[in-house]
């Protein structure tokens, strides 16, 4: 009975310890923001096509955009999964309520604004012209009569319908913008339309075939990028911007950015603009 009864006594202390280790490996698990609460997960939908804002490393999306989402989902508490899907099934996402976040350099803009929310601006953008070394074309004026290769849905593609019409059939429309230089560099298009950090990196890595990149201020507005939310989704905008004011001011911001752009950015003028 004495043999029986202390076999029994450690069973128990043997479950016991058991039990709190199945306890404390489910807690150490859990996945908790800085407050102890925990994290939501963002799903982070992009085009990654297009360097060195958003594209693929050996599987791995990569750039400027996908960093920096991930840093202010950090600082705000969530965890980021990122999602490469095309550019317009990003639109959808958000439409469906599939995903939280658009991330791939999206310029924020009034049409745009009516179906979705942004966060603050996070970066500065203009449309720049890619031509060829020795071509005729030193402005946006020149483009006039020219086939000109512009990415579908972008602002290059608005700005070029806008000046030349929407059918012109000179305006040659891809799925993204690598598609759009590949038809310069073949012959099959005269210039491309995109964003200055699209054709300066890729004319920048690519300079055995010697493009040249145009820029044109009276031609072309200033315009920001922001992350798209879904219309509404105010808490989600709170936490983000107040994230990316976080890595503007402590310096994170800024290291992202000469990482993938190679220079300084204004983060005095970024700021500026969410006062505006």
């Amino acid at each position: 009975m004495k043999k029986f009864t202390v076999s029994l006594v450690l069973l128990c202390s043997f479950l016991i310890v058991l039990a709190g280790c199945g306890t404390s490996d489910k807690t150490s698990g859990e996945k908790e923001n800085k407050d102890g609460q925990e994290k939501k997960t963002l799903r982070v939908v992009t085009n990654a096509d297009y360097s060195p804002m958003e594209f693929q490393d050996k599987g791995e999306l990569v750039g400027f955009d996908m960093e920096l989402i991930t840093a202010m989902g950090k600082e705000a508490g969530y965890d980021v999964k990122l999602e490469h899907v095309g550019w317009d099934p990003i639109f959808v996402e958000l439409d469906k309520k599939r995903a939280q976040v658009g991330a791939s350099a999206i310029t924020i803009n009034k049409k745009r604004e009516q179906s979705y929310d942004f966060t603050a601006p996070y970066f500065y953008a203009s449309q720049k012209i890619l031509v060829p070394q020795g071509s005729s074309i030193k402005s946006a004026a020149d483009l006039k009569g020219k086939k000109v290769a512009v990415q579908m849905g972008t602002t290059a593609n608005i700005i070029m319908d806008k000046l030349y019409g929407a059918d012109n059939k000179n305006i040659k429309k891809f799925e993204n913008n690598i598609l759009a230089i590949m038809e310069l560099t073949k012959g099959g298009a005269d210039a491309v339309v995109a964003d200055n950090a699209v054709v300066e990196e890729y004319a920048k890595n690519n300079p055995k075939q010697k493009l040249v990149v145009i820029e044109d201020k009276g031609a072309f507005d200033p315009e920001f990028y922001g992350f798209m939310l879904q219309k509404g989704d105010k808490q989600l905008k709170k936490d983000l911007d107040k994230a990316l004011n976080t890595l503007l001011d402590n310096g994170e911001y800024t290291k992202i950015y000469q990482k993938w752009l190679g220079i300084e950015p204004d983060v005095a003028f970024l700021k500026a603009q969410q006062k505006k």
